[in-house]
């Protein structure tokens, strides 16, 4: 039973980087408020946001070709591209927040400058890179980037990448110089250390169970001690669902209305790290391709210089996979278990609509070793299986919905849904994801606690000055913005300090 101890204003389940920024920037704006967090794992950031689980991009559309589409006209939409980007601007204003008052420490360890790249091959992609350069050119927030289709140039840029390689088609690359590599892990470690010396009570190894509405409006979330096997009963004003792929199956506890005709759809996937230091040394930038015709937005590859631990490392992926797990550590059980009757006929005209999607996830799957160094080599053409290993990354669901483009439509991003009363929110979804969760959890609180905003406004404007407004539309406040984040985060450095390779 649920008693006075048991009771607090916000419930965040999950220790990912979700729940650390909502309950970071609800530190901030409502310092009383009592908050506890659930996590059936022993450590935070074990799933999603854990360093080897993603590719660590700190996602702003420099480099990404799938957030520049080619209209049927031949002109670029930029749309996606400007959002994403304005979006990451946020989460590093919220960083340098956080830095500059010392709730956060030594910002190298977490985020590192580094080069983001366009790479493609053959004549019409060269013509669509040029054209996509031109159309993000004319927007202040990709000020920087420089086009090459030159050999001696991309020598210079990406010497491992054009060591060998045949040039009897054309190659280009745009390069621009204010990326990132972001260790979310790191982050959200941080995040969660500074949250419990503000008094937040973090139980890990608590495992949610239930949630259910009480009478009064609040919510009782059933949480299980896996050592101990007791069970209690917390309540909460507000609970956020931020547990990975984890949190489709505890949103449809919930019972919300707006819980039911969503469904998930799991994909693994690999990396392969390159343990050479020679060749790690050699290559400094993040290099997103072009995914073949045909293959799905999450197929994009890419070749990735990566700050962990402060080690230097190269890898190379995604390769797609298919496990029915909702999470690295969930069950074989987990999709089968997601399927009921508000979203079985969702599901099954997502999986008639998706044959695409599933013939690429049976190619992907069934690649051998050699396989996956072919795709290797159209990056790095005189690459060796010696010096290249595999590694397991993380799960992402990708979501299922009804929307007005038809029914059981896949969804490819990063979502949130929320109850009508705005008492329970969860995040779902994939990619730009970690990028942007300050954004998206600013959104969270627009949506469950419109009746604090304008009290809470004034604080937002000082953690994030451009909160409110359009970067792209006010130069002025973009270079403010850029010269002020580039000096805390400590990415103005012209050479990035000499480390170790893994």
């Amino acid at each position: 039973m649920s008693n006075d101890r048991n009771q607090s204003d916000i419930i965040l389940i999950g220790a990912g980087v979700m729940s650390a920024t909502l309950g970071s920037l609800l530190k901030e704006l409502a310092p009383d408020w009592n908050i506890k967090v659930f996590e059936k794992l022993s450590s935070p950031g074990e799933e999603s946001s854990n360093e080897w689980n993603n590719a660590g991009t700190g996602h702003a559309a420099l480099c990404e070709l799938n957030y520049t589409s080619e209209k049927p006209d031949g002109s670029i939409d930029i749309t996606k591209a400007i959002k994403v980007n304005e979006q990451f601007q946020v989460s590093l204003q919220f960083w340098s927040y956080l830095v500059q008052n010392n709730l956060i420490r030594n910002p190298q360890d977490f985020i590192m400058p580094i080069p983001h790249m366009s790479f493609v091959k053959g004549a019409n992609n060269v013509d669509f890179l040029k054209r996509r350069l031109e159309a993000l050119s004319q927007n202040p927030l990709f000020e920087g980037m420089e086009f090459s289709s030159d050999p001696e140039t991309l020598k210079e840029w990406i010497p491992v990448m054009m060591e060998g390689r045949s040039l009897d088609e054309p190659v280009a690359a745009t390069k621009i110089d204010s990326g990132t590599d972001v260790n979310f892990g790191a982050l959200t470690r941080m995040l969660f250390d500074h949250l419990e010396e503000e008094g937040v009570q973090v139980h890990y190894q608590h495992a949610v169970k239930d949630l259910k509405k009480a009478n009064d409006g609040s919510w009782q979330v059933k949480v299980q001690n896996i050592n101990s096997g007791q069970t209690d009963v917390h309540t909460a004003k507000f609970v956020f669902i931020g547990g990975g792929g984890g949190s489709i199956h505890l949103l449809q506890k919930t019972g919300i209305p707006e819980s039911k005709q969503i469904g998930g759809f799991p994909v693994s996937g690999l990396f392969m790290v390159c343990n050479n230091p020679e060749i790690v040394e050699k290559h400094h930038a993040k290099v997103y391709g072009k995914a073949k015709v045909g293959a799905p937005p999450m197929s994009v590859p890419h070749i990735d210089t990566r700050y962990i631990q402060n080690k230097k490392s190269l890898l190379f992926g995604p390769f797609a996979g298919f496990s029915p797990k909702f999470l690295k550590t969930g069950s074989n059980m987990d999709l089968i278990r997601s399927v009921n009757l508000g979203n079985v006929l969702t599901m099954l005209a997502a999986g008639v609509k998706e044959l695409s999607l599933t013939k690429y996830l049976i190619q992907q799957v069934l690649l051998s070793n050699e396989k996956r160094m072919e795709e290797l080599r159209e990056f790095i053409p005189d690459a060796k299986m010696e010096d290249w290993e595999i590694i397991v990354a993380g799960q992402r669901v990708q979501v299922i919905k009804d929307t007005p483009a038809g029914k059981g439509t896949l969804q490819f991003g990063t979502e949130v849904v929320s109850s009508a009363d705005g008492s329970v929110a969860a995040l779902l979804g994939a990619s730009p994801g970690a990028s942007t969760a300050v954004q998206v959890m600013l959104e969270v609180l627009e949506k469950c606690f419109p009746q604090h905003i304008d009290e809470w406004s004034p604080k937002i404007k000082e953690m994030i000055p451009s909160y409110g407004q359009s970067l792209m539309n006010d130069e002025e406040l973009l270079r403010e913005v850029h010269a002020h984040t580039s000096q805390t985060l400590e990415l103005s450095k012209k050479k990035v300090q000499k480390l170790a390779y893994i």
